[in-house]
């Protein structure tokens, strides 16, 4: 069944598309460079909007195994000493997390 309406990530793609495609190459200096921040927020945004909402599930699990209810909690458990004798399993486990968060962010930098 094709959709009636874009989805949100369609639409930031569609915005960011323009930003680049469109505007960048008419603009020069500090518009020129507010521009290209905008259209890599909306890159940013659309990554989030596809790839956020299971990555945010997957973390949740990830803590839960850990014990700890969210990250708050970690950070006051790492704090506490209770994570010490476990420090390597809490890098392992939570690794996937921060590439995650990465590959959103900026997906260049996982290279």
């Amino acid at each position: 069944m094709t959709e009636a309406f874009p989805t949100a990530a369609q639409l930031a793609e569609a915005v960011e598309e323009f930003l680049r495609d469109e505007l960048l190459p008419a603009l020069d200096g500090r518009l020129k460079f507010q521009t290209l921040v905008a259209a890599n927020v909306m890159a940013i945004l659309r990554r989030e909007l596809i790839d956020g909402p299971a990555g945010a599930a997957a973390h949740q699990e990830r803590l839960a195994s850990l014990g700890v209810a969210d990250d708050a909690a970690l950070v006051a458990a790492i704090r506490g000493g209770e994570m010490d004798d476990r420090i390597a399993e809490v890098i392992a486990t939570l690794r996937p997390s921060v590439e995650a968060a990465v590959k959103i962010a900026n997906p260049k930098h996982l290279r």
